[in-house]
């Protein structure tokens, strides 16, 4: 949670002097086969860079953890709706106030149309302030003859195609911690300072429909409205209500930096990972006897795993059982992102696996990751037809199982990029010269998502187990 700065945390300590932490097992990943992470050409520079991370003042802190812990808790249970959205990639570049605010603002706005098309609370948490590492597919890449590293992300490498720019940096690690804490402290002063006041979004809403393309959602922006102005009326205190919770994620994938910002809690004694609230495991990470499992099971933060169209009933209880040995409320949530054409026919198996096993994750859809296809004109996009679509389905699946689909993942931006194809004010590839920016995944412009909201409260006023 991204908390007013006068809140009293509890303090992180640790036996060893640097402030890493030091408890039994945590580094038992170090000896598991272990996927897409760098190779550091220089071990002086690398010791360095762990041992500044590692005496850092910690960017999240162990009450915050739990509380999000909670909330997801009650998202498992059908009383809440997670909304995850954020970059594909952060950049470096990209932390500055406009493009935060930008991205805080749609995130909050499309929070404001869940809520009420739902009538339950939604908890917000961006990819941001931490996700600067991407898995690839090929360590190297090969341009006109020449082959160098692939870009990992800016916490790794450049995107720059020069042997300078593709060098396995480990001084990035240190930039991104520094980028992520001025990230946060941005998203603090917008979610606690006003920013966040349901009047205002509401009113960034109003501004949304003023589009012609948009007046299939007239009926309910004005049930909003109504709703808004009737509570101002009533005396409703918007104090309380111009600040909001708003947590951060991120995949966990560089696990030497994830190592160095594990703190140990002074109240429990136990290990947390102070990178981010929620961390996430990978498709191409979740092997069960791998690095990134081991040490993820080892850390107090909720956990998320990506399942894509490949995962079998059994791996999902295999990964239940151990990153969530004691069925904790609110410490597993499983991520699906099986495909538009395939989630209909893969997911309903896993799903009801894991419910007649009795254990009850947070189940969460990532319609954006099984959706890319390359455009006529080389670039890689996503349409938007399909990521409803995969929505949708999972909604459908989850109906039917009797099970609680409990949030959204979504690679999105509060710019006005042009990255996916469609929607009803469309994007179309000629648009994609001038306005294509991301270093990695198309994501979805601000109207593209702020639509996405309004047709996903649909399926939100449908849910629940049984419906």
């Amino acid at each position: 949670m991204i908390s007013d700065p006068t809140t009293d945390f509890p303090a992180f300590g640790s036996a060893q002097s640097n402030g890493a932490a030091d408890y039994p097992g945590l580094d038992d990943w170090r000896s598991k086969p272990i996927s897409q992470q760098p190779s550091w050409e220089d071990p002086a520079e690398f010791e360095a860079a762990v041992a500044e991370l590692s005496s850092a003042p910690p960017l999240v802190f162990a009450g915050e953890v739990d509380q999000l812990r909670t909330q997801l808790a009650a998202a498992a249970r059908g009383e809440a709706f997670l909304l995850q959205g954020g970059d594909c990639a952060e950049t470096f570049a990209g932390a500055t106030a406009n493009k935060i605010s930008a991205k805080v603002k749609t995130i909050l706005q499309m929070a404001v149309v869940l809520t009420y098309g739902a009538s339950l609370p939604v908890v917000k948490m961006g990819r941001m302030a931490g996700q600067y590492a991407k898995p690839r597919s090929s360590d190297t890449e090969t341009r006109d003859g020449v082959t160098l590293p692939s870009f990992r992300g800016e916490i790794v490498n450049g995107f720059d195609f020069t042997p300078e720019s593709r060098r396995h940096d480990p001084q990035r690690m240190v930039q991104a911690y520094n980028t992520s804490a001025a990230t946060l402290n941005l998203v603090r002063a917008f979610t606690q300072g006003g920013f966040a006041d349901l009047r205002s979004v509401h009113a960034w809403n109003q501004g949304f429909m003023k589009n012609p393309a948009y007046s299939r959602y007239e009926e309910m922006a004005g049930q909003i409205d109504r709703a808004v102005r009737f509570m101002d009326a009533a005396g409703v205190d918007f104090g309380a209500l111009r600040r909001t919770d708003f947590f951060t994620a991120h995949e966990a994938l560089l696990l030497d930096y994830e190592r160095a910002l594990t703190r140990i809690d002074s109240r429990s004694g136990l290990p947390y990972s102070t990178s981010g609230h929620f961390l996430w495991i990978g498709e191409r990470t979740r092997d069960l006897d791998g690095a990134h499992v081991d040490f993820l099971s080892k850390v107090r933060n909720p956990i998320g795993v990506k399942l894509g169209p490949t995962t079998r009933p059994e791996d999902a209880l295999a990964l239940i059982d151990k990153l969530d040995p004691e069925r904790e409320p609110g410490r597993l949530t499983f991520i699906t992102r099986m495909g538009a054409d395939t989630i209909r026919d893969h997911l309903p198996v896993v799903v009801e696996a894991v419910r007649d096993s009795g254990a009850q994750p947070l189940w969460v859809t990532d319609p954006m990751h099984g959706n890319t296809v390359t455009a006529a004109n080389g670039y890689k996009t996503r349409r938007f037809d399909d990521v409803m679509n995969e929505v949708q389905g999972f909604f459908e699946v989850h109906r039917a199982a009797g099970t609680y689909p409990g949030g959204m993942h979504v690679e999105m931006t509060g710019d006005d990029v042009a990255e996916c194809l469609g929607g009803s004010d469309p994007i179309d590839e000629s648009a994609f010269a001038d306005r294509y920016e991301t270093l990695v995944d198309p994501r979805l412009n601000h109207q593209q998502s702020l639509e996405m909201a309004f047709l996903v409260t649909e399926a939100l006023s449908h849910r629940g187990r049984g419906a």
